[in-house]
């Protein structure tokens, strides 16, 4: 294949960035309400992991429709992973501002979680299946219908 060094390092972010976990994920964070979250309490669902920030527009705007996702599907949990070196009361004081009906998270940026890593850009979003494995990856701004016809078109 003939490409010039741009077209290839650009082919090969895009496959770095496709690429998904081979087996079940697991993911322990403190949640906003004091408790620990793992991720394999959740288990036989679908698993919406959102990083995002309180700087972060898109983020924001975001917030209202997966929180409808949320809470309009029994088998769809929405885990917001809140990715800023700031106060947890500060989260709290940006929640009142934008309301999310799903568990925050607080993610140590200087130690992400080792299966998810630091996200590339805000927001980022994985899509876990029902056995803890992430199937799909969208970086930048997602709607909860992407994510319901994907787990439509793909899902079991």
């Amino acid at each position: 294949m003939n490409m010039n060094l741009p077209a290839a390092l650009l082919a090969a972010c895009l496959v770095a960035g496709s690429a998904l976990a081979e087996g079940p994920i697991e993911v322990e964070l403190p949640s906003l309400a004091g408790d620990t979250v793992r991720l394999s309490d959740y288990r036989g669902d679908w698993v919406v992991l959102n990083y995002w920030a309180t700087w972060c527009a898109p983020c924001r705007k975001e917030i209202p429709d997966l929180s409808r996702l949320h809470d309009a599907h029994a088998d769809i949990t929405v885990l917001g992973l809140a990715f800023e070196d700031t106060d947890p009361e500060d989260f709290v004081a940006f929640l009142e501002q934008y309301p999310a009906s799903y568990p925050i998270l607080l993610v140590d940026t200087f130690d992400p979680p080792a299966s998810l890593g630091a996200p590339r850009a805000l927001p980022t979003t994985f899509l876990v299946d029902r056995d803890g494995v992430i199937v799909n990856t969208w970086l930048g701004p997602i709607t909860s219908t992407m994510i319901t016809d994907w787990i439509d078109e793909h899902g079991s």
